[in-house]
């Protein structure tokens, strides 16, 4: 190869690997998977936590504790200086902070948080205010309303 036919297009496309076409080609009879085997088999898989039939280390240790994750409430945060970007007078409410693209969705649960300054007068109407939130709201001459949170019943088994 000479140095003016190096160029980006050398190297780009590579043949893929044709097994299982005789033994003169190299990749014949086992096509590269050895002999035997549950890998050497159609349709075998290997999962990240496999040890060779040895029982897993995840197996043997013992459960333990308590995950509170799944009943966790997630709020989405807003903080006071984002409200600026509303016209003065207006009803910011949960579907107005997702139009505005400040919260994912209008079923997201909102609260809001004091963070900067606020000189507009706003009604908002949020899940959860933090006390420097709402101080700030109501002294620019606005109203902090708080929505009620749904709380699902849990559902316990019967002894019996």
């Amino acid at each position: 190869m000479l140095s003016h036919e190096i160029t980006s297009v050398v190297g780009k496309h590579k043949a893929r690997k044709r097994v299982g076409r005789g033994c003169g080609s190299g990749t014949g009879k086992a096509s590269g998977r050895g002999t035997k085997g549950s890998l050497s088999r159609a349709g075998a898989m290997r999962y990240s936590l496999y040890q060779g039939g040895q029982i897993p280390l995840f197996r043997h240790l013992p459960k333990r504790g308590f995950n509170n994750k799944n009943f966790a409430v997630r709020f989405e945060v807003v903080n006071v200086s984002e409200l600026e970007r509303f016209e003065d007078g207006t009803q910011v409410g949960v579907e107005q902070l997702s139009r505005a693209g400040l919260i994912p969705g209008a079923a997201s649960k909102v609260k809001i948080l004091g963070d900067g300054e606020l000189t507009k007068r706003l009604q908002v109407a949020a899940h959860k205010f933090s006390k420097s939130a709402e101080q700030k709201i109501v002294d620019c001459g606005g109203t902090a309303t708080k929505i009620n949170l749904e709380v699902k019943p849990i559902k316990r088994k019967k002894r019996g």
